[in-house]
């Protein structure tokens, strides 16, 4: 279950919210094989100036369209998996949001089952 969290600026439009969350759910399930139920996600919409970020950095240019893309999910995906599934939620976005490929930064947090709880203060994922 990857839990999803997407901070962008304010003056994004609520259908370009609603592409991005799609293009990152969409990515997961194609990528990560997760079920298409598995949407657990928060947008933060943060007030111009609350983002920061340099003018270019790795020699890739930013703009105020950037946004960060927090996904935490459960260890065991290898490299090639995630490097795909970067680049499928960087080129999803740049094509149906005013956002580049380039204003698009990632951040994958691993952990493991016995982090998770949904709901009822049970750990479901754990076998017992």
């Amino acid at each position: 279950m990857p839990f999803v969290q997407i901070y962008l600026g304010k003056h994004l439009s609520q259908q370009n919210k609603k592409d991005i969350s799609l293009a990152v759910h969409q990515s997961l399930v194609d990528i990560f094989s997760i079920p298409v139920a598995d949407y657990f996600q928060v947008i933060h919409a943060m007030e111009p100036g609350d983002i920061l970020y340099p003018e270019s950095y790795f020699e890739v240019p930013h703009t105020e369209n950037l946004l960060f893309i927090r996904i935490t999910a459960r260890a065991g995906r290898t490299p090639d998996m995630k490097q795909a599934l970067y680049e499928k939620i960087a080129s999803r976005i740049a094509a149906a949001t005013p956002v580049s490929a380039d204003d698009v930064i990632i951040i994958f947090v691993e952990n493991d089952l016995e982090d998770w709880s949904f709901g009822r203060g049970i750990a479901q994922m754990v076998t017992k």
